[in-house]
């Protein structure tokens, strides 16, 4: 069943609060779609209507099997289009979130299982994100922040937490994206930012909220 483009957003977004709380309370998600609680509340009983939801009144609401299912879907789509982009469009990847926010909605089950052959079915976008499989399995990649990180330690960029236009361009200007290989040189206690030196480059200061938001995997090896 083919759903509408703001339907399919109201599923994601619940989706992405459930990944905080079991259940997601109305004005979150009126937050979060920036709209107010009053119409909120009449989609939640559209969708209840559909069975893509559960919702009681002041108890929040939670995906069903179902509704999950298409939550799925949509985020597949839109993370193999912000790949496309970046990949094969050489866009940067603080440009791409609006983009695909727009073609997460094409329905064509045809076009996007070719569009993730032709990509060489990737695992995770352009920010680090796992992209789900065909059948809706999402991967597990392992992370840990920056922030967590022990001094000497060394990882490689796979993730970023906050994706803001901000946060990408900063990345972008210290020379950090996906596959940056960096050693933790030394941790700061009193303001949380942390030094990190990225190959031959001279090291560079990240402040926590930085160092919390960038995700590598950790392969336990000094320098």
């Amino acid at each position: 069943m083919k759903y509408s483009s703001s339907k399919e957003n109201y599923i994601k977004a619940v989706f992405h609060l459930q990944q905080e709380h079991e259940n997601v309370s109305t004005n979150a998600l009126a937050d979060a779609l920036q709209t107010k609680p009053a119409s909120v509340t009449d989609m939640l009983k559209k969708l209840k209507t559909q069975k893509l939801l559960q919702y009681e009144k002041y108890h929040g609401v939670k995906l069903t099997a179902e509704g999950k299912k298409i939550a799925m879907q949509i985020i597949r789509k839109h993370r193999l289009w912000e790949f496309f982009l970046v990949e094969k469009l050489q866009f940067g990847w603080e440009e791409v979130h609006e983009i695909a926010e727009e073609l997460e909605h094409i329905s064509s089950k045809k076009l996007i299982d070719r569009l993730d052959a032709f990509l060489d079915f990737p695992e995770s976008d352009p920010h680090g994100d796992p992209i789900p499989d065909i059948n809706g399995k999402m991967p597990v990649l392992q992370q840990s922040a920056v922030s967590d990180m022990p001094t000497g330690s060394m990882g490689t960029v796979n993730g970023i937490s906050d994706q803001s236009a901000e946060m990408l361009d900063l990345l972008k200007h210290k020379n950090i994206q996906l596959g940056t290989r960096l050693e933790i040189k030394k941790k700061f206690e009193v303001d949380g930012s942390v030094e990190i030196k990225i190959r031959q480059q001279s090291p560079v200061n990240i402040s926590r909220h930085v160092a919390e938001n960038l995700l590598v995997s950790h392969d336990n090896k000094n320098k």
